[in-house]
């Protein structure tokens, strides 16, 4: 959501923000409509004045004894001419919030320009690639090959984009969200926050899934809705409130289910576990101020990075072109884990300043410690990691030619010593 007393200072700025997102000029279209609200509310604010000045000469007219009609047939009318202003004032704000919300945010200015991923920007690698001396497999041969990963029985149950984990590398799956949370609140920060995975429509409105991208969502008979990220619940903590500025920075991390209906993915990683409709993720996510959400970002990346660090497990850091950012985002960095057995790199954390555009949309702000009046503050979140694709980059990247799979030093005492797993 956006400021409509920045777009009326500076439309041509909201414009070429926009047209960043291959948007047409709309800033002309959202001030008229601006115009009519803020018209309308003057009028009912004129009305209710004069008749106030009506109320005290009809009151002095009666205590004179004199005739008082005029005047009282004057505010019959005015409060039908204001109730028909407010209503006018009502429907052109509801207007201006819907077309509002549909508009994405602003890219950041060092932003790059482009159409899709091929035109991200790459800025850094760590590790070298794995290579084998045999012939590599992806995830589900080996899953299934060492009879802990069912895709037909999860099928039968569920429909297709659901996996059966078990034994061993099911409890692969809980050792890395434990990993990912211990390093998260241990040593990074964070609070961890287990957070309710059904949430109504203000709070995806809030973190921008509504209304745009309902057809992304799961939704219940009794109108609530699956979370598709932690970031929903976490970032809504803050939402509907004014904080102290000494709370801030406020870092929450958590792991949860996550739950897309894939819409549009039709024929899109359809084997193995890339792309599920239900999968594990742990969320990082940050409330600053908006002079800090840079470093923020920055530091929230590092951290992420650092799981894969411990993991030993090769990856790139991409900047997202604006053809690529997501919805809500300011400014988005991917990092990219490789896969051994796809012979690629594969998305494992989108890390985004949203800056305040998702704090507009959920009323949050602070209260500086110094000054008057209110801020609204800067929303930052991230995978911190993605848990079903960090145990598929561990399965392609540490199998061995028989094929077991090396448990990485940094978890095996999660797994409780296991060293690796075989079928």
């Amino acid at each position: 959501m956006f400021d409509i007393k920045a777009i009326r200072e500076d439309a041509d700025a909201f414009d070429a923000g926009i047209a960043k997102r291959k948007l047409e000029p709309m800033a002309a279209q959202l001030i008229e409509i601006d115009k009519r609200r803020r018209d309308a509310q003057t009028t009912a604010q004129e009305l209710q004045t004069r008749r106030n000045e009506l109320s005290k000469i009809i009151g002095m007219k009666k205590a004179k004894g004199d005739d008082a009609d005029a005047e009282i047939k004057e505010v019959a009318s005015s409060k039908d001419a204001q109730a028909e202003a407010e209503d006018a004032a009502k429907k052109a704000g509801d207007a201006l919030d819907a077309l509002m919300s549909t508009i994405s945010n602003i890219p950041a200015d060092d932003v790059a320009e482009g159409e899709d991923e091929d035109d991200n920007i790459e800025l850094r690698t760590w590790g070298e690639p794995i290579t084998h001396s045999f012939e590599a497999k992806e995830h589900f041969d080996l899953g299934e090959a060492l009879g802990q990963m069912d895709f037909e029985t999860a099928a039968k149950m569920s429909g297709a984009r659901f996996v059966i984990l078990s034994g061993a590398l099911a409890r692969m799956e809980r050792a890395l969200s434990a990993f990912m949370l211990d390093l998260h609140t241990g040593e990074n920060g964070y609070t961890e926050i287990n957070p309710p995975a059904l949430v109504r429509d203000n709070a995806l409105f809030g973190t921008g899934q509504l209304p745009k991208f309902e057809e992304d969502l799961f939704k219940t008979d009794e109108g609530h809705y699956l979370i598709p990220t932690a970031e929903v619940p976490l970032t809504n903590i803050v939402a509907d409130s004014i904080i102290d500025e000494d709370t801030l920075p406020r870092r929450y991390t958590a792991m949860t289910w996550c739950f897309r209906s894939e819409a549009g993915s039709a024929g899109k990683d359809t084997r193995g576990m890339i792309r599920q409709h239900q999968f594990t993720k742990v969320e990082m996510v940050a409330i600053t101020k908006p002079e800090d959400s840079e470093a923020e970002h920055e530091r929230m990346t590092n951290c992420a990075e650092e799981v894969l660090k411990r993991l030993e497990l090769p990856y790139r850091v991409v900047s997202l072109c604006t053809g690529d950012l997501g919805f809500s985002a300011h400014k988005t960095y991917d990092i990219e884990v490789w896969l051994a057995g796809q012979g690629r790199y594969r998305e494992i954390s989108s890390v985004s300043n949203c800056g305040d555009f998702q704090a507009r949309r959920m009323k949050a702000r602070y209260r500086p410690s110094e000054g008057k009046g209110t801020i609204h503050v800067h929303t930052l979140n991230g995978s911190g990691l993605a848990v079903g694709r960090t145990l598929i980059a561990i399965m392609e990247n540490y199998q061995q030619e028989d094929g077991s799979i090396v448990v990485p030093e940094a978890l095996r005492s999660y797994m409780g010593g296991l060293e690796a797993i075989t079928a």
